[in-house]
């Protein structure tokens, strides 16, 4: 499956200001995430940036770039709004977009193609998820997600779901922050409302939900290490100082 990798990646974010330039292994964070789409080899990668100094990072790490407002509401907005610039002779309406998030650096390769896969004909959206430590359960930045028995999300919450008083609960699902649209879907959703589920979650899938758009959602093998804070980062750059030193 062929289709346009999107990063959207921006410069204030609340708890980590100016992330995606945070140095991971003496390199900006977002060129971790440009090398894992680029390693993906699904199609050409763009940045969807705020500011300037990101830009030129994401340029020297070969992708493209597209220049988007500072007040972007959320990852999918910045990202339509770079998608609604190109050309529809350059990515057709049915075309595929992938949104890959700018603090994911250690994003698996293979989830990046399985996800961009999922989005056949019949499919307009599609994400990723793995099983739910239940060390994690209660963690409310640790996004669940339900699904119905041939894969199509029910339902995401920072609170445990299914919910359940049993001594041995069912199996839950953790959702992974990787989208697939097709190019007409992702600017649809752009222009929609926000959902009141969507407000009191803050979680912008949904919103898709809300209005009717199915979700199709791929179980992959397991997480990876996202970055949200400082600490996220100092964490991960030990553990990528320990794999180092037990190479051979």
């Amino acid at each position: 499956m062929r289709c346009s990798v999107v990063i959207p990646a921006r410069y204030g974010s609340t708890r980590f200001p100016g992330k995606p330039l945070a140095l991971l292994a003496g390199r900006p964070l977002i060129s971790h995430v440009i090398e894992r789409a680029f390693a993906a080899q699904v199609g050409p990668v763009l940045v969807a940036t705020d500011d300037a100094r990101i830009a030129a990072a994401a340029t020297a790490a070969g992708a493209q770039v597209a220049l988007t407002r500072a007040d972007c509401a959320s990852g999918t907005d910045r990202v339509a709004e770079a998608v609604s610039a190109i050309p529809l002779n350059e990515l057709g309406a049915d075309e595929v977009v992938l949104n890959i998030q700018g603090d994911e650096p250690r994003i698996e390769v293979p989830a990046i193609r399985v996800v961009a896969e999922l989005t056949r004909p019949t499919v307009e959206l599609a994400t990723a998820a793995c099983a739910l430590d239940p060390a994690l359960a209660q963690s409310p930045h640790v996004v669940k997600v339900a699904v119905d028995a041939i894969g199509r999300a029910l339902y995401f919450s920072r609170a445990v779901i299914p919910w359940s008083d049993a001594a041995a609960p069912p199996p839950r699902l953790r959702h992974l922050g990787l989208y697939a649209y097709r190019r007409r879907t992702l600017l649809r959703l752009a222009a929609l409302p926000p959902a009141p589920a969507e407000q009191s979650e803050r979680l912008e899938q949904l919103r898709a939900l809300h209005h009717g758009i199915e979700i199709a959602v791929v179980t992959v093998a397991a997480a990876w290490r996202g970055v949200d804070t400082p600490a996220d980062l100092e964490a991960l750059e030990r553990e990528l100082a320990t794999q180092t030193e037990h190479m051979p």
